[in-house]
């Protein structure tokens, strides 16, 4: 190695030596558990003590007044199997939740590919069709009970376009008035639906539509194989709100229908009140309460782990 002029070696046994470094704390990236310890105490005071204090009671003759009562122990869920009304209940509120999952996402897709397409109109359109979801639902159904009366809007309508003979009782037919709820819970929450496939679609990109497109791929071939599998996201969301939804399903049926005629449109929750409030039957009506959070609880926890897999499968 040659050296410049008036360059020098360096001399190795005069390296400066630095004094070694201690370890750097990392920054503590969380927040203590304690933090939310007032939260979780509120939430233990106002949600668990009452659910398991309720819980004991479904095993109780309570009436909900007197503070003695005898401990019937499975008594109730033998009387609410053995009782038709309790049944027709379960019946009713599962054929709702399962209609108003279909129909309620079937619509909001098709209103979603609607309103996804390059019309001038698609933002009005979207207002529109998302505007019913944002009515409470009480005054939605005292609306529709108007409209649906025997001499509401709708036999107007009817009777003025020369269809008199489709007139109906719609709320108090036994035969029509379950569908009826159905379609105005449709009417209102379809829109949501809606909103949250439209999402999705607008979440899907281009270029894969072009490249399908340039394949001779058709609209029908490209939704299927391409924007379908994209969905998966919204469509679990949608079905997950949807079936949850209607199986707790409560205000609208009871504001258009109190259940009747009869027991026609009963659910499990219209039946829990007049149990709970109407007979004093508070025992019975919790131990029905319990059941409809099994069912809710199995329900959701199936449709998450079906439609989990298949969303995975999907990506």
């Amino acid at each position: 190695m040659t050296l410049a002029p008036n360059e020098q070696l360096p001399d190795h046994d005069h390296f400066e030596h630095k004094a070694p470094v201690g370890r750097v704390r990392s920054p503590r990236t969380t927040p203590p558990w304690w933090f939310a310890l007032p939260a979780l105490l509120l939430f233990a005071f106002v949600v668990l003590v009452p659910s398991v204090r309720g819980v004991y009671y479904a095993f109780t003759d309570w009436d909900g007044l007197d503070p003695h009562f005898s401990f019937v122990g499975l008594g109730n869920f033998a009387d609410m199997f053995s009782d038709d009304d309790a049944m027709q209940a379960i019946r009713h509120t599962l054929l709702i939740a399962v209609s108003i999952t279909v129909i309620q996402n079937a619509l909001g897709l098709a209103l979603a590919l609607g309103v996804n397409a390059a019309i001038k109109s698609r933002n009005i359109l979207r207002v529109f069709l998302f505007a019913p979801a944002v009515i409470t639902p009480i005054v939605t159904a005292y609306l529709w009970r108007n409209l649906l009366g025997p001499e509401g809007a709708v036999n107007s309508l009817l009777g003025a376009v020369g269809l008199d003979g489709w007139q109906q009782d719609w709320l108090g037919s036994p035969r029509l008035a379950l569908w009826a709820v159905v379609a105005v819970i449709v009417w209102q929450f379809a829109g949501y639906s809606m909103v949250i496939f439209l999402a999705g679609l607008q979440s899907v990109p281009k270029e894969i539509h072009e490249a399908a497109a340039i394949d001779g791929a058709g609209p029908v071939r490209r939704f299927w194989s391409v924007t379908r599998p994209l969905l998966a996201p919204a469509l679990t969301i949608n079905l997950m709100l949807s079936i949850i939804g209607g199986i707790k399903l409560f205000d609208q049926v009871y504001a258009l229908t109190g259940g009747g005629p009869g027991h026609a449109t009963d659910t499990i929750s219209t039946l829990i009140y007049k149990d709970a409030f109407t007979l004093g039957e508070f025992g019975y009506s919790i131990a029905l309460a319990v059941v409809l959070t099994i069912i809710v609880a199995v329900a959701s926890a199936g449709q998450y782990v079906v439609l989990s897999r298949n969303e995975r499968a999907a990506s």
